[in-house]
């Protein structure tokens, strides 16, 4: 601090100081936090997607969009719950899983959704790319569509709200640690000595 440094800009100093590790440390879990959880759900993903399967036959790749819902909807309401259902939640939790790890609370809502939901794409996309070459599973290209939807849907449900809570309990953090400036008492200005004169 330097000399000049009056009290209160001190006390405010010291609480900018405190806010920025309780903000930084709070980041720092909701990363750890966010990628642990990130890598255990895709090493489930890539095991319950790219395991082999010892059936006796396995129906030909659905790369006609919709085709496979249609198929799901004509068997009847449970089984195409089932089926939806499944492929919405696959990969719905990377919609709020990729914006933990990011870890920022003050984001664009329209670039961290098309940001998520590409990264969801494109991972799903890659799934289905490598069962073409795994024993008894099957590329569906309903699958691709059915995974972004549940990353959209986890992520317009769960992230806005959450990075709203998270900002508002900064502020209160702020509000809290940050002295007002009107309690401290006014110290006025500093009194000055006349110099007087010495008659010779």
């Amino acid at each position: 601090m330097e000399p000049g440094t009056t009290r209160a800009e001190r006390r405010v100093f010291g609480g900018v100081q405190r806010l920025g590790s309780i903000g930084g440390s709070a980041a720092f879990r909701i990363r750890a936090t966010g990628g642990v959880l990130l890598v255990a759900h895709l090493v489930f993903v890539a095991w319950l997607t790219l395991r082999p399967l010892d059936v006796p036959w396995v129906m030909p790749a659905n790369l006609r969009p919709f085709e496979g819902i249609r198929g799901d909807v004509v068997l009847g309401w449970p089984e195409a719950v089932r089926c939806i259902g499944g492929g919405l939640a696959l990969l719905a939790p990377l919609g709020v899983l990729l914006p933990m790890a990011n870890g920022r609370t003050v984001v664009s809502p329209l670039a961290s959704l098309l940001r998520t939901v590409t990264a969801g794409a494109l991972l799903s996309l890659g799934i289905e790319l490598l069962q073409t070459g795994v024993p008894g599973q099957r590329a569906d290209v309903d699958s691709l569509l059915l995974n972004t939807a549940g990353v959209a849907l986890a992520h317009l449900a769960v992230v806005p709200a959450g990075r709203a809570r998270l900002r508002r309990r900064s502020q209160r953090w702020q509000r809290a640690d940050l002295p007002q400036q009107e309690q401290e008492p006014s110290q006025g200005r500093t009194p000055t000595i006349p110099r007087v004169g010495i008659a010779p």
